[in-house]
C-alpha cells in the first residue's frame, strides 16, 4: 500500500501498487466502491499484467481518508487524485476507470493533461441524471438531503436497498463522502463530462454492457474518434461479471493507436 497527501488539512489518498514497467496504469472504482476490490483480478491477468498498476481509492472511499471538510465534487476528486499520481511520480498514464470513477477520470484528463495519455471509461456516467427517491445508485443517494442521509435513516435504507455486495464495499465510505460524490455526479460538471470527453485529444474507449442497448450518443462519440465497446453478458459491473471480454476488450483499447 502507498499513500499521499492531498488536501491542506493533511488527508491521504491510498492505492494498492503492482509494480511493473512505466508508463503506468491506474484503475479508478464507482461510486461506493473501492478499487482493488473491482480490479485486482483483471490487472494481474496476463493480458494486461507488466505495468506499474495503482489500483487507487478516491477520497472518502475504501483505504483512504473520509474526510468531512471535503466537498466531493468531480473537480475536486479529480484534483485530489492528481495530487496523489503527481506525488506517485506518475504521468502519461493509461487511466482504466468505472462509473463514478470514468466521469473523475474525464474531468482529470481535461484538467491535468500531463496526467493522462489514456482513456478506458468502463460504463461511466456522463450527464446529469435526475435525483429519484428510492432508486438504486447515485440518484437514489443524491434524493436524500445531506442531513437525512446521514443521520436521519437514508444511510440505513440505502443499506438495505443495495444489497450485500455493493455494500460491501460501499460501507467503507464516509457518510458525508457517499452523498456528497452521488449529488455532485447527478449534477454532473460545466462542460458535461461527454462534452468534456468529445473533446479529448487522447485514444479513449467506452465500455458498456451489451444488454443497455444502444449508448445515447454514441454516433458523436464514435465521430469524435472514442471507441463503443458493447460487452455480452455483465451488468454494471462488467470487470466482475464478465472478466474474460473485459480483459479483452481492455487490452485492444490500450494497444489501439490514437
Amino acid at each position: 500500500m502507498r499513500s499521499a497527501t492531498v488536501t491542506p488539512e493533511g488527508d491521504r489518498i491510498r492505492w494498492v501498487e503492482l509494480p511493473g514497467q512505466e508508463p503506468a496504469r491506474v484503475y479508478v472504482h464507482g461510486l461506493g466502491a473501492t478499487a482493488p476490490a473491482y480490479f485486482t483480478e483483471v490487472a494481474v491477468d496476463p493480458r494486461l499484467a507488466g505495468r506499474r498498476s495503482l489500483l487507487i481509492d478516491m477520497l472518502g472511499h475504501g483505504i483512504s481518508d473520509r474526510p468531512t471538510h471535503f466537498d466531493y465534487t468531480l473537480e475536486s476528486h479529480a484534483d485530489a487524485l492528481a495530487g496523489a499520481l503527481t506525488a506517485a511520480g506518475v504521468s502519461a498514464a493509461e487511466v482504466i476507470a468505472h462509473s463514478m470513477g470514468g466521469s473523475v477520470a474525464i474531468v482529470l484528463a481535461a484538467r491535468h493533461p500531463r496526467l493522462v495519455s489514456r482513456l478506458v471509461l468502463v460504463d461511466a456516467n456522463l450527464d446529469p441524471v435526475p435525483r429519484t427517491p428510492g432508486s438504486q445508485g447515485s440518484s437514489g443517494i443524491a434524493a436524500y438531503s445531506e442531513a437525512e442521509f446521514v443521520t436521519g435513516g437514508g444511510w440505513e435504507e440505502v443499506r438495505d436497498r443495495v444489497g450485500p455486495h455493493w455494500w460491501s464495499t460501499m460501507r467503507l465510505a464516509g457518510r458525508e463522502a457517499l452523498h456528497r460524490s452521488a449529488f455532485h455526479l447527478t449534477r454532473g460538471t460545466t462542460p458535461t463530462m461527454r462534452e468534456l470527453l468529445l473533446e479529448l485529444k487522447i485514444p479513449r474507449a467506452f465500455l458498456l454492457p451489451e444488454s443497455d442497448g444502444p449508448l445515447p450518443g454514441a454516433d458523436a462519440l464514435t465521430e469524435a474518434g472514442v471507441a463503443v465497446v458493447a460487452i455480452p453478458d455483465c451488468g454494471h459491473n462488467i470487470m466482475l461479471d464478465n472478466r474474460e471480454a473485459f480483459v479483452k476488450a481492455t487490452a485492444a483499447a490500450l494497444t489501439t493507436q490514437g
